[in-house]
């Protein structure tokens, strides 16, 4: 950063770091307390434009990465393609397990960063719930993590409403959560990520 930007209040972007997804456990014990949200164990990482050969070598280190723990069940990663064209890994674990989640997300981010996918790298997703997930009555919660940013945000879609937000809800998680993770400051970077794969259980 310049003497010039020092003097106008501009300030150099943070840029990514992959280690900030390690607040993550302590973030879910904070919601839980403060606003009775728990996690649903599903989580995902968003890239754009990886096509052929090196997406099918990235599915396969990935999957061979995630087999290596002996102590999951089910399929270790599932891919998605969304109707923008982006592709979203998706991974589950017992919601109780948000240490395991958070490891098996920052995994897939390195792996990919370290293939050189960084600049394909969009977001991480981890979802949570304040009702069992099959109720119709509960609300869904994400926590957004920002990968060239190195911020999170919440995104709260209205239960029932077509791509509407609660505006209340996400505000009343960037306050509660000050503490916990470095929260994006500018709410123009708060984009929805409707339907995103991983936010349910």
């Amino acid at each position: 950063m310049g003497f010039l930007d020092a003097i106008l209040g501009r300030s150099k972007p943070v840029g990514p770091d992959l280690d900030r997804l390690f607040g993550l456990p302590a973030a879910a014990i904070t919601l839980q307390a403060g606003a009775g949200f728990l996690p649903t164990g599903g989580g995902s990482v968003c890239f754009a434009g990886v096509e052929g050969g090196a997406f099918a070598r990235i599915q396969d280190d990935v999957r061979k990465l995630l087999d290596a723990d002996a102590g999951r069940n089910g399929p270790p990663v599932a891919y998605e393609r969304d109707a923008y064209g982006y592709t979203w890994l998706v991974t589950r674990r017992p919601a109780d397990d948000m240490v395991s989640l958070v490891n098996d997300l920052h995994a897939v981010n390195t792996l990919l960063e370290e293939a050189g996918f960084g600049p394909q790298l969009l977001c991480t997703v981890v979802g949570f719930h304040d009702a069992p997930v099959d109720s119709d009555h509960g609300r869904v919660l994400a926590l957004v993590y920002l990968y060239k940013r190195g911020a999170f945000y919440p995104f709260a879609p209205l239960p029932g409403a077509r791509e509407r937000r609660d505006d209340a809800l996400e505000l009343q998680v960037r306050a509660l959560l000050a503490d916990d993770l470095r929260i994006e400051p500018d709410l123009d970077r708060w984009f929805p990520v409707w339907g995103a794969p991983g936010l349910g259980g």
